[in-house]
C-alpha cells in the first residue's frame, strides 16, 4: 500500500517562502514518479511539477519556474516543493501524487494522493 503525507503549509507574506514535504511509504516506490498538484477554492486541480524518482526528469508549470524547485531526500522517501517568491495567486491546497507513467501534467495519470496541505499568501 502506497501511502503520501504532505506537511509544511502555511501563512506566509507575499515574496516569503515555504517548503513543502511529502513522506512516501509503500511498495516499488522507486519505480514511481512524483508530481505536485495544487487546488484554489472552485477551481481545477493545477498541475504545479513532476519529477521522476531518479531525478532525470523534471517538469514545472510555466507559472511557477524559476520560483518552485523540486527535490527529493532517498534516506527520507521524502520529496520536497520548496517555494521562492510566493504570490497571493499561489494561494491552494498542495497535493503531492505518485505515478506509474502517463503525462505527468495530467491529474489522471497519479494513481496515489496525499492529503494535501494549505498554503495561504497574503498580498
Amino acid at each position: 500500500q502506497v501511502q503520501l503525507v504532505e506537511s509544511g503549509g502555511g501563512l506566509v507574506e507575499a515574496g516569503g517562502s515555504l517548503r513543502l514535504s511529502c513522506r512516501v511509504s509503500g511498495n516499488a516506490i522507486s519505480n514511481l514518479r512524483s508530481g505536485w498538484f495544487r487546488q484554489a477554492p472552485g477551481k481545477e486541480r493545477e498541475f504545479v511539477g513532476s519529477f521522476s524518482w531518479d531525478g532525470n526528469s523534471i517538469h514545472y508549470h510555466t507559472s511557477v519556474m524559476g520560483r518552485f524547485t523540486i527535490s527529493k531526500e532517498d534516506a527520507k522517501n521524502t520529496v520536497y516543493l520548496q517555494m521562492n517568491n510566493l504570490k497571493p495567486e499561489d494561494t491552494s491546497v498542495y497535493y503531492c501524487a505518485l505515478r506509474a507513467g502517463g503525462d505527468p501534467g495530467a491529474a489522471a495519470s497519479y494513481a496515489f494522493w496525499g492529503q494535501g496541505t494549505q498554503v495561504t499568501v497574503s498580498s
